[in-house]
């Protein structure tokens, strides 16, 4: 059974159903995975905009879903896909680039103390 938050999302991490490689993290209600699950292209919702993103749209990088999968809680969705270009609005591969060092956690906004 899945798990959605008080908001009615999910966590949902894209990952290459080819190479095994983290591509980004994203959000779903339950209307964006519907969506995902009838078109085969993977949609999100906007929790800066709060509403529904179709991956893609804008850029042409759409990933095309391959399966869904949730962890044992339920409350966190895996999407293989296979992506049509770069996935990172920054032109990388993967949102995951940056790497966390004492510097990065130093500058890092507290949302608890904020």
């Amino acid at each position: 059974m899945l798990k959605f938050d008080e908001k009615g999302l999910i966590p949902a991490i894209a990952q290459d159903a080819n190479t095994g490689e983290v591509l980004m993290l994203g959000y779903m209600n339950r209307e964006s995975l519907r969506r995902t699950l009838s078109s085969g292209d993977v949609w999100f919702y906007s929790r800066s905009r709060q509403e529904l993103w179709h991956k893609g749209a804008t850029s042409g990088n759409y990933l095309k879903l391959r399966s869904i999968l949730h962890d044992c809680d339920g409350d966190t969705i895996l999407l293989q896909v296979e992506p049509a270009g770069p996935v990172c609005h920054t032109g990388n591969r993967t949102c995951f680039f940056q790497q966390v060092d004492e510097e990065t956690l130093s500058e890092a906004n507290d949302s608890a103390t904020s």
